[in-house]
């Protein structure tokens, strides 16, 4: 075995343990550019095979002919004189094998081999960054912040083996994101494109919060608990619903666990984020009422089923309380709810007047975001070449 043959063993060894990927898969892409690299250097004629023993270090390059009295093909012919060359005993009706020497195979054969190799090898980090990202599709993950852009204030995670990019628009507002940091992201989505997996990443999706606290809360997990509706005004506040399956089970005490730690801890991985937690009901009159909170709500009047519409009296002294600042807690009420919520005082001081009413209409919710603007290329690392196989 020659130094070049250890040395090329050596370092397909070493790419495999770097990156992690099976010697025995990289063996079968050499084996196969190689016989791509050989029979393209003999224009495509020959029926050339390759086999690779890396037990043996052992690289063996030939080509198949069948013994003949009379050459009929030049190609796939070899006349019985010519072929006991390479076996002694070689007959009419044989098919014998005859080595190549890599030495004449020439350099353009091994920088060819070495660029199927390098795209083999980047086919294999592309496919397992692709099912590391679709096994946590809609998941949460931990990410660590390589870098963010001082420009842009885009920000480079490390999610595993692989980095994508958490567009600043998908950050919780007023987070500011520092190299090094551990953080939770939600994976929104997954796509494969011709430049490699693009992930979808975000702070501010719904599912981060759904996701949070099924971590958090061992009664979602069980399924006594369940997550009904979200709504979301990321950096500042969230309201979600909660159901109970079992009658011995608070939903909103599971939730909220014991002196708050478990919503706590929701809130901490958010940034801070204030958290509604309420009651889920059937009853769109009780659910509206609860979705309302902190404020107390004296009653709510149901006055289109079609369209979705109420009007809710509350105390006079709950009034900036249920709408909000700048209308949030109406605001994100009614996206909870699903229903246009007019919020009147009980003095009644404001029914007189369109101008005064408080009326929050529900908007449309998109959970996903222009999903073409924050994907991101997954990069891989940048593949090590191969050395040249050479005698």
């Amino acid at each position: 075995m020659s130094n070049e043959e250890y040395t090329f063993f050596q370092a397909v060894e070493l790419m495999a343990k770097e990156k992690d990927i099976p010697a025995e898969y990289l063996y079968e892409k050499i084996a196969n550019a190689l016989v791509v690299a050989v029979k393209r250097q003999y224009n495509g004629k020959d029926v050339v095979f390759c086999d690779i023993k890396p037990e043996e270090e052992i690289l063996k390059l030939y080509i198949r002919k069948n013994v003949v009295e009379e050459i009929s093909d030049e190609d796939a012919d070899i006349l019985v004189k010519e072929a006991r060359k390479y076996k002694k005993n070689a007959k009419p009706g044989d098919i014998i094998e005859i080595p190549l020497d890599t030495n004449e195979l020439g350099r353009v054969v091994a920088q060819t081999t070495k660029h199927v190799i390098r795209q083999g090898v980047r086919d294999v980090v592309r496919g397992q960054t692709m099912l590391e990202f679709q096994k946590h599709n809609q998941e949460i993950v931990t990410a660590r912040v390589l870098s963010v852009d001082p420009k842009t204030g885009n920000a480079t995670l490390e999610i595993g083996r692989a980095e994508a990019m958490l567009p600043y628009s998908e950050q919780i507002p007023g987070e500011q994101l520092q190299d090094g940091d551990l953080i939770k992201v939600y994976i929104v989505d997954v796509r494969e494109t011709e430049k490699g997996p693009k992930a979808m990443i975000s702070r501010t999706h719904l599912g981060l919060v759904r996701r949070l606290f099924e971590t958090e809360v061992p009664e979602i997990t069980e399924g006594v608990v369940e997550i009904m509706e979200v709504s979301r005004e990321a950096g500042s506040r969230t309201k979600i619903a909660v159901y109970s399956r079992d009658e011995n089970v608070d939903a909103v005490g599971a939730c909220i666990g014991p002196r708050g730690a478990r919503v706590g801890k929701v809130v901490d991985l958010l940034h801070g984020e204030k958290i509604d937690i309420v009651p889920y009901s059937e009853d769109p009159a009780q659910f509206i009422g609860a979705a309302l909170a902190p404020a107390d709500v004296i009653s709510v009047e149901i006055l289109s089923e079609e369209e979705k519409s109420c009007k809710v009296i509350v105390p006079d002294t709950q009034l900036s309380l249920a709408i909000g600042n700048k209308g949030q807690n109406a605001r994100l009420a009614a996206k909870l709810t699903g229903w246009k919520i007019d919020i009147n005082p009980e003095s009644g001081f404001y029914e007189s007047s369109d101008e005064d009413e408080e009326t929050v209409e529900t908007e449309e919710i998109e959970e996903t975001v222009e999903t073409e603007e924050i994907y991101e290329t997954v990069e891989t690392e940048e593949i090590e070449e191969i050395e040249e196989v050479e005698e």
